[in-house]
C-alpha cells in the first residue's frame, strides 16, 4: 500500500541525519502519537526521492516502555530505565516499521553504545554495515542501547549520538528535530522580546550560555545538548539545523530552507576532515608498497588502493589501523585506513578483489584502503 506523497526538488544534501526527540514523537503528551510519526516517515520517503540517503536517531524507547507497563512509578536509576528501554525497544521499532511501510520503504534497527564508535573495530562494522544500507534504499533507524548501557559506556543522549553517526556517514545534514524553532536570544516562554537566531557561524562560550536552562520534560535533552551536538557535527563538516518538529512538513521546509530554524554551517568539508585527520596521526602501524599501475590509479585517477595493486606488506597491524602507501622507490604517497590486517593481505596481496571472498571465505569489500579514508601527500 503506497500513501499520497509529494515530489520535492533535488537538494544539495547528499546524506541526511534526522534526529527525533520524545517531546515531538508525543506530540508533548505522555503517549506516542501514530500521526506524528506516519508524517514523519512520509516526509522522509519524500527526502528519499529527492536524492537523500537519510538515517532516522530516534528517541522515545523509555516513553514506549511507561506506556505499554501502564506508565509504573519508579525512580531514575539505570536498571529501571533499561527495563522501560527494553520493554519500549521492540514496540517503538515496531510501530516505525508498520508506519515505513505504508509508503514502502525498509528499515533496520541499529542500537548503538558509545564503544560500538570508540572501538576500532566495531567503528568499522557499524560504518560499513550503514554503507550497505543506504546503499539498498533501506532507512537505518538508531537509538542508544539503553536496555544494556551503563553510565561508563552511555553515549549520554540522542542528540549526541545523532552528531556521532552524522560523523560516522560524512552526513551533509543533521536535522535536530525538537519542541522550539531554535535557539533564541532569551527564553521565549518568559521573555516576549526574544528573538530566533536564525543562523550561528561560530559556537562559542556564549552560544552555550544561551542555551542554559532549557530542558524537556519528557526526554533528558535540551537545548543545550543540541547546540553540544551541532559542536561536534560542523567540526565533522556536517551542516546543523535546529527546528520545531510540530510544524506541519518541518523536513520539507527544511530542505527548502523556507521554515523558522536555527542553522549552524559546517566548519569544514567531511573530506577535509577526514584528510585533517589521518595526516594529523604520527602512529602508523604498518606500510604497503604498490605497483606504478595502483599508483597512477590513486594520484590521477582518485581510485581506491585494491590488493592487486600491492606488492609488499611491511609490520603487523590490524583492520582499521593507519597505513602509509609508499610507490615503488619507497617515498609515501599516502595515508589510509586499512580494510584488511597484515595477516589478511598476506593472504590476498596482488590477487582481484573478486576472488578475495574465496581465499579468506569472507570479505569486508573490494578495496584494501577505500578512497574515503585515504590521504594523498604531496
Amino acid at each position: 500500500m503506497t500513501l499520497k506523497s509529494v515530489t520535492l526538488e533535488p537538494g544539495r544534501w547528499r546524506r541526511v541525519v534526522v534526529k527525533v526527540g520524545t517531546s515531538t514523537l508525543t506530540a508533548s503528551t505522555n503517549r506516542l502519537n501514530p500521526p506524528r510519526m506516519v508524517d514523519l516517515a512520509r516526509q522522509i520517503e519524500a527526502l528519499q526521492r529527492a536524492g537523500a540517503a537519510v538515517v532516522l536517531v530516534t528517541s522515545g524507547a523509555q516513553q514506549a516502555g511507561r506506556e505499554h507497563l501502564d506508565y509504573p512509578r519508579g525512580h531514575k536509576s539505570i536498571p529501571f530505565r533499561q527495563m522501560l528501554a527494553a520493554v519500549g525497544q521492540s514496540r517503538l521499532m515496531g510501530l516505525w516499521e508498520r508506519y515505513f511501510e505504508l509508503y514502502d520503504l525498509v528499515v533496520a534497527q541499529v542500537l548503538l553504545t558509545r564503544q560500538d564508535i570508540e572501538d576500532r573495530q566495531r567503528y568499522l562494522n557499524v560504518r560499513d554495515t550503514f554503507a550497505a544500507l543506504l546503499q539498498a534504499g533501506i532507512v537505518p533507524i538508531v537509538n542508544e542501547n539503553d536496555a544494556v548501557a551503563t553510565d561508563e559506556i552511555k553515549v549520554g543522549e540522542n542528540d549526541s549520538l545523532a552528531a556521532m553517526v552524522a560523523n560516522l556517514i560524512e552526513a551533509d545534514l543533521l536535522i535536530l528535530l525538537t519542541d522550539t524553532d531554535g535557539l533564541y536570544t532569551a527564553d521565549p516562554g518568559v521573555q516576549s522580546d526574544a528573538q530566533l537566531i536564525e543562523q550561528v557561524p561560530h559556537i562559542d562560550a556564549s552560544v552555550y550560555q544561551l542555551a542554559q536552562g532549557t530542558r524537556s520534560g519528557l526526554g533528558i535533552g535540551g537545548m543545550y545538548t543540541k547546540i553540544l551536538a551541532a559542536d561536534i557535527a560542523v567540526h565533522s563538516g556536517t551542516s546543523v539545523v535546529i527546528a520545531n518538529g510540530s510544524r506541519d512538513n518541518i523536513l520539507f521546509g527544511v530542505w527548502g530552507q523556507d521554515v523558522p530554524a536555527t542553522w549552524f554551517p559546517p566548519l569544514i568539508t567531511p573530506a577535509e576532515g577526514r584528510k585533517r585527520w589521518l595526516l594529523a596521526q604520527s602512529a602508523i602501524s604498518g606500510s604497503v608498497t604498490i605497483d606504478d599501475g595502483a599508483c597512477r590509479a590513486l594520484t590521477e585517477q582518485g581510485r581506491s588502493l585494491l590488493p592487486v595493486g600491492i606488492s609488499r606488506v611491511e609490520d603487523t597491524f590490524e583492520r582499521g589501523e593507519i597505513i602509509a602507501v609508499r610507490n615503488g622507490q619507497g617515498r609515501e604517497i599516502a595515508r589510509g585506513l586499512a580494510n584488511y590486517s597484515s595477516q589478511e593481505l598476506q593472504q590476498i596481496l596482488g590477487q582481484r578483489s573478486a576472488d578475495v571472498a574465496d581465499i579468506l571465505g569472507y570479505d569486508y569489500g573490494p578495496e584494501f584502503i577505500h578512497r574515503n579514508n585515504m590521504a594523498l601527500i604531496g
